[in-house]
């Protein structure tokens, strides 16, 4: 079993920066792709990025293309989402999750997930 942990989340006005992280227990982080999604209220949670094991592969949604960065550090079992340019429409709670197959956007693919953390972007 993996536990994760998110971290970084905060209030941050339009244009600003925020990076989150994924902190994960075990020591088979590097067998794991990761993604983050978020959930903003009243809405289904929707895909966000996600790398594979090895880095290699990485995908974002249209709305994040140019902006987000997702990256990993295998030797300290954590994974990052650098948001840059944020805006208001950005504001949602943002988890990440691990799955055992490839890196992608399919949310049932996911294995297990961390709490959240809140990301507030003000006008």
């Amino acid at each position: 079993q993996v536990q994760l942990v998110e971290s970084g989340g905060g209030l941050v006005q339009a244009g600003g920066s925020l990076r989150l992280s994924c902190a994960a227990s075990g020591r088979t982080f590097s067998s794991y792709a990761m993604g983050w999604f978020r959930q903003a209220p009243g809405k289904e949670r929707e895909f966000v990025a996600a790398i594979s094991r090895s880095s290699v592969f990485t995908y974002y949604a249209d709305s994040v293309k140019g902006r987000f960065t997702i990256s990993r550090d295998n030797a300290k079992n954590t994974a990052y989402l650098q948001m840059n340019s944020l805006k208001p429409e950005d504001t949602a709670v943002y988890y990440c999750g691990t799955n055992r197959g490839v890196a992608t956007m399919r949310r049932e693919e996911y294995d297990y997930w961390g709490q959240g953390t809140q990301v507030t972007v003000s006008s």
